[in-house]
């Protein structure tokens, strides 16, 4: 009959929560309309459904050596680590939401030795001997929170939206860490090949030194001759060791990035790179879906949106069952008697009413971060479009750019040569010799920057297309 009692006396609050479970508070998220095609100010936007973000990085670049550098940066570069590490945390949290329904259970055992005083009512009645009393006691606790606002189920949520932001978060350090060893690779190849010029250009110099001095001694130019070739021939050694010394450095930041320590980097030559992708670039809705760090904004907006409900479902009634139970006698050898058995079942309904403002802040406080998220969200989706039309820009001018930096150069070397044949016969001024020589100088190393600043827009284009996650 007691148990009956029981039960009946519980079953109303059971089937109150089941009724209240229907009136869930929590809103749904809904993904905010942030993108417009206009954003991006390009008419090389396809409408293909296949974009060169959806190719594999090992598929895109050609050089074995540039392949095998990424592999290496993606195993040992120190911020891919720390990112695994944060998705470790991340995946933690997660698995403790999935619990978030389960009930709690405890147990403990407890031993208690107290001694009255005298002057206490119970002392008083004992007279000159103080009471003194053992307690014994094994027990388990049980509390269950039924989830009838959605709390629980929007802090699992939120667990998940926090894992998922990690995950897109380790992706956007892989896509911009792929980037970085392919840019740096590429600058230390374009540093090579103006280190190569420079050297050849050492040597030319240092020939023309020798025939100038042979044309004073000729009387077909004076001092003034020699000593601005001797110039020309400093300037460029000059030169060369400012590029030794930018490959150094380069050497080591690219090191870095590999996870290794200061050292020297193999690898091939400029002229033996190719990208092996058509710039097709592909709708508003795949950049979306391909960036990892839009996708990481939206998920920390999913995650404040729901810690939000979770702020909000605090204004309402919880419903908890507990229970505890166990053993608890003065006797050790009588602890675990069926005389010693004892239990409490409690089912009940707390409702906030002052409490400090606290529940009203947390909900304000959630209101404000998700506010915040949301902007985040906005602004990755802004700089995304931004980043996809500066790279298609740069790298279509760096196409329209260079072939006139090598027509450029290409004239300058002529204008060089006829102008030393023109100066040995006595018919051009030495001025204009030393005038084609640097000028022609300056458009070859040009070029290979046009070139480094063309293979850089591809990549850089690869990686705002969300390029690299593959």
């Amino acid at each position: 009959m007691k148990r009956r009692t029981i039960i009946y006396r519980i079953l109303p609050i059971a089937v109150l929560g089941l009724i209240m479970q229907s009136c869930f508070v929590a809103k749904k998220y809904d993904r905010p309309e942030v993108i417009d095609e206009q954003y991006y100010r390009s008419d090389r936007l396809s409408q293909d459904t296949l974009s060169m973000a959806n190719i594999s990085w090992r598929e895109l670049f050609s050089d074995p050596v540039l392949i095998r550098h990424i592999e290496q940066g993606l195993e040992n570069n120190l911020d891919i680590r720390i990112a695994m590490e944060n998705i470790n945390a991340s995946q933690a949290y997660m698995k403790q939401g999935k619990w978030g329904y389960a009930p709690t259970l405890n147990l403990g055992a407890n031993y208690t030795h107290s001694i009255q005083s005298k002057n206490s009512p119970q002392g008083l009645l004992s007279g000159d001997n103080r009471v003194k009393t053992d307690l014994y006691e094994v027990n388990g606790n049980f509390s269950w929170e039924l989830d009838v606002w959605g709390k629980i189920r929007s802090n699992k949520r939120a667990f998940v939206a926090g894992y998922l932001q990690s995950v897109a978060a380790h992706q956007a350090v892989k896509t911009q860490l792929i980037t970085s060893i392919a840019t740096t690779y590429y600058q230390l190849l374009a540093l090579d090949q103006q280190k190569e010029i420079t050297e050849k250009t050492i040597a030319n110099r240092k020939n023309s030194l020798e025939t100038i001095e042979a044309l004073k001694e000729s009387g077909q130019v004076n001092e003034i001759a020699v000593k601005q070739t001797q110039a020309q021939l400093y300037n460029a050694q000059a030169l060369l060791v400012d590029l030794n010394n930018n490959i150094k450095l380069t050497e080591n930041a690219f090191s870095i990035l590999l996870g290794n320590n200061p050292q020297s980097i193999e690898r091939g030559s400029l002229a033996q790179q190719t990208i092996n992708s058509e710039l097709t670039v592909g709708v508003p809705a795949q950049l979306l879906s391909n960036r990892p760090d839009v996708r990481a904004a939206e998920y920390g907006l999913i995650n404040a949106f729901e810690l939000t409900n979770a702020a909000r479902s605090s204004f309402y009634p919880s419903l908890r069952l507990t229970a505890n139970g166990g053993f608890q006698s003065v006797d050790f050898d009588k602890l675990f008697d069926t005389n010693s058995l004892f239990a409490n079942l409690i089912g009940g309904l707390t409702q906030p009413l002052l409490n400090g403002r606290q529940v009203r802040t947390q909900h304000d406080v959630a209101k404000a971060k998700q506010e915040q998220a949301y902007l985040n969200y906005r602004k990755a989706v802004l700089t995304a479009s931004k980043e996809v039309s500066d790279a298609l820009y740069t790298f279509q001018s760096s196409v329209d750019k260079l072939s006139l930096k090598k027509q450029e150069y290409q004239a300058y070397n002529l204008a060089t040569e006829y102008s030393e044949e023109l100066l040995v016969q006595g018919m051009a001024n030495y001025l204009d010799v030393l005038t084609a020589r640097e000028s022609a100088l300056s458009a070859e190393l040009s070029y290979i920057n046009t070139e480094l600043a063309q293979l850089n827009a591809l990549v850089q284009l690869y990686r705002a297309l969300g390029g690299g996650v593959q």
